[in-house]
């Protein structure tokens, strides 16, 4: 490690050129891209934008607009709803704050009463707070205010009276203003537009349950004589019309020309060796990501390189900062303090500290969970690292967008976990590069998703036959079935909520489906927060090691009858991991596909699970110290799957009857799962799998690939539509892996509840050769 003492950073190229140079680096690039730069196209002010915001911004330094935020908010001005889909660092901010602004100004009273209101949506507090931060440097006389839960009951009165531009989430709007639109009549009576910022972050159940927010905002606002114009941004979501009309129910415009300048990338994939250490059932593990990340940082840090480095959890965000600081210290001990960690939980002044120091560049090494992802201001960086994919292109380039913001030229580095997808990528530089990103995959008419806001929208105000078409083509169904079911009344004047209760209370909308279980400290009695049904099972159980907020805590009871987890701060040197023996049936088949004798299809199913035990793994290591039994009640969830099925003959034409047949299809099950991700927008806990020689459904081999969410969540509906490529790719991931027998870059998985056993990697190659035999080609169906 080499110390720049200039305090300028050396050329990407030399950058790059002395990263590979360190001894024993030679074979961990995989491969390296230099994206080109691009120039700059301005447009004049729009004749509608008042001087003073004109001013404003020009005294910020925006001399001209890009052509692209020009026609973006013209077309809002117009009443177009818009979704602005150009690239990181692209200045969609302006492009919904020129018209936004421009309303509440020309809307203002005589006396300085409340004429247009604007609802800015954010998925993080982080990021709303930002953006406010920005809106008040700008010294507009416009009344601003945030809505979230560290607001006060002072603030959120002086909001709900005067505020004009109302920065929230998906949240407050479902459990505060929606429920008490009485309260805010005079609001949301005057809202002119809504802003639902970065909004690839809303798929799967949370997407789903946000698109219903948003229904019943509509519908509300509809009630008291307001019918907003919606403006969405994401500088990475794939088919943004359809996306936004899936969130909001409208048809709206997609803007997708990015006129903004760039600097030259240069993109690096980079994967760890394999170390002498072996993993379960022997296999071979490559060093963590994390502490390639480490040793990078270090590096970049040294030479006075601007770095963020994406880590994925808050305790190996933690870690490389200490590391790479320890690292430093041996060169120079002025260094360390010049890196810092970055993760939810710590306090909002603690933050908001650490981005202005990063800013002035008081810090040049930062590590970070995805709390930086989204859209904060963080400017001038040189270089970005990434700890293991992010989970989806769509959030791999918000974070390698993150350096480079302008016009200088920049360093990003994905460095590969020990995964399948991770593995794939980076010896499969075209599926990253250049290929679109994921759609949103979500689906608003899931009943169980659709039923509680159903409920809460007729508490709001009694439903009626003309409210039904802003739910989707199936409400009237879940609406009957909600009748049914006693929890509406149907009345001459539409249906009524028929409880005293909250009915927003039914929806938790960042729950995966069922009712939320509540994390409670075991000394104090405190709610430290929530999670899921399923999730109580897998990760809360008794004795469980559970991460939340930055802190670990231990399970001591979890008691499913009242809904509540009882846990207790630790610090263990192990994790745990949950076994579970699953079951499932095919309840009803969808759409089904031909391929030469094989099968592919999609339908309902019913997937039983029950957790029975729980192993303690070593921290770090991943060595299995022992097993605990667990005495916990079997779950059936009805969701969607997608299965595939190979009949007796194409298994004995393979011969694959020689082979472990089983194994086979355990193996390309798992790894199918941890493809789907490159398809669909999900992670792979989101997804679950069966596998087996022979179902008692279909009577021959037949893998299942099914959304671990009630009613399902378009997951497993994406992998139909895209079969060929997932199986492909998953077929290439197993052969393409430096591995003999299998590891956990190609077919072995940590969720696996059967400890990786059985599991045939060349069967498993076979299996999927025979499947896509008779597949469609390219181009063609899937």
């Amino acid at each position: 490690m080499s110390h720049s003492r200039a305090g300028v950073a050396p050329p990407v190229d030399t950058l790059v050129r002395r990263l590979i140079a360190v001894p024993g680096r030679e074979d961990r690039l995989r491969h390296l891209e230099v994206l080109p730069a691009r120039q700059a196209v301005h447009e004049d002010w729009p004749d509608w934008v008042p001087d003073d915001v004109r001013r404003a911004y020009a005294a910020q330094g925006v001399a001209r607009p890009w052509r692209h935020q020009v026609v973006a908010a013209d077309a809002a001005h117009a009443g177009d709803h818009v979704i602005v889909a150009t690239g990181t660092a692209s200045g969609k901010s302006l492009a919904y704050q020129l018209p936004a602004l421009s309303a509440i100004r020309a809307a203002r009273g005589p006396r300085g009463e409340r004429g247009a209101a604007v609802l800015y949506l954010a998925p993080t507090k982080a990021l709303a707070h930002d953006q406010l931060a920005g809106l008040e440097s700008l010294g507009l006389d416009v009344r601003l205010a945030a809505h979230d839960g560290d607001s006060s009951r002072e603030e959120r009165d002086w909001t709900r009276d005067f505020g004009e531009y109302v920065l929230t989430n998906p949240d407050m709007l479902h459990r505060s203003l929606l429920p008490s639109h009485h309260r805010w009549a005079r609001l949301l009576g005057s809202v002119r537009y809504v802003v639902v910022d970065e909004c690839h972050h809303y798929r799967g159940v949370f997407g789903a349950h946000v698109s219903h927010v948003l229904r019943r905002l509509r519908r509300v606002c509809a009630m008291y004589g307001a019918h907003p114009t919606f403006v969405l941004a994401s500088a990475t979501v794939a088919e943004p019309e359809v996306t936004a009309a899936r969130l909001t129910g409208l048809d709206v415009v997609a803007l997708t020309r990015d006129d903004s300048p760039r600097g030259e990338m240069s993109l690096l994939l980079w994967e760890p060796p394999f170390t002498s250490h072996a993993g379960e059932n022997g296999a071979p593990v490559r060093r963590a990501a994390s502490s390639e990340v480490a040793d990078l940082l270090a590096d970049l840090v040294a030479e006075d390189v601007r770095t963020l480095a994406f880590v994925r959890s808050r305790r190996g965000v933690e870690q490389v900062a200490l590391t790479a600081a320890d690292l430093l210290a041996e060169v120079d001990p002025s260094l360390p303090g010049r890196i810092a960690a970055y993760r939810g939980g710590y306090l909002p002044e603690e933050r908001r500290a650490l981005e202005a120091e990063l800013r002035r560049g008081d810090l040049v090494g930062l590590a970070a969970t995805n709390a930086l992802e989204l859209g904060i201001d963080i400017s001038g960086l040189d270089a970005v690292l990434v700890a293991g994919f992010p989970g989806t292109r769509a959030a791999f380039w918000q974070q390698v967008g993150r350096a480079g913001r302008g016009a200088q030229d920049a360093l990003g580095v994905l460095v590969a976990k020990d995964d399948p997808l991770d593995t794939y990528l980076v010896t499969h530089p075209e599926m990253l590069i250049g290929a679109p990103v994921e759609a949103s995959v979500f689906d608003p008419s899931n009943p169980h998703v659709m039923g509680p806001h159903l409920c809460a929208a007729a508490q709001e105000q009694p439903l009626t036959e003309a409210d039904l078409p802003l739910f989707g083509p199936t409400a009237r169904e879940v609406l009957d079935e909600l009748t049914g079911l006693g929890l509406l009344r149907r009345r001459p004047r539409g249906w009524f909520w028929t409880d005293r209760s909250r009915a927003a209370d039914l929806a938790d909308i960042r729950s995966a489906g069922g009712s939320p279980v509540q994390l409670i400290e075991a000394d104090t009695g405190r709610v430290v927060g929530t999670v899921d049904a399923g999730g109580a099972h897998n990760q809360a159980h008794p004795g469980a090691v559970y991460v939340h907020q930055g802190e670990t805590w231990v399970v001591e009871d979890l008691d499913l009858e009242h809904h509540v987890a009882v846990m207790r701060r630790d610090d263990p040197a192990w994790s745990t991991t949950a076994r579970e023996v699953t079951d499932i049936s095919i309840v009803a088949t969808r759409e089904r596909q031909s391929w030469a004798g094989c099968e592919l299809a999609l339908g309902e199913v019913d997937v039983s699970h029950q957790v029975v035990s729980f192993l303690r793994r070593r921290q770090p290591g991943g060595e299995v110290l022992g097993e605990e039994p667990l005495d916990l009640p079997e779950r059936t969830v009805r969701t969607t799957a997608v299965w595939w099925t190979v009949p007796d003959d194409v298994v004995a034409e393979a011969g694959l009857d020689a082979l472990d047949v089983p194994g086979a299809a355990h193996a390309a099950e798992h790894c199918s799962i941890g493809l789907l991700p490159l398809f669909a927008t999900c992670d792979r806990w989101d997804i679950g799998g069966v596998s087996t020689a022979r179902h008692a459904d279909t009577g021959v081999l037949t893998v299942f690939v099914y959304d671990g969410h009630p009613g399902g969540a378009g997951f497993s509906e994406r992998g139909f539509r895209t079969a060929v490529a997932w199986l492909s790719a998953t077929r290439e991931a197993i052969a393409g892996c430096e591995c003999v027998s299998g590891c956990p870059s190609c077919i072995q998985s940590p969720k696996c509840g059967n400890q990786n056993n059985p599991l045939d990697k060349a069967g498993a190659i076979a299996l999927l050769d025979a499947l896509l035999a008779g597949a469609p080609r390219p181009g063609g169906w899937g």
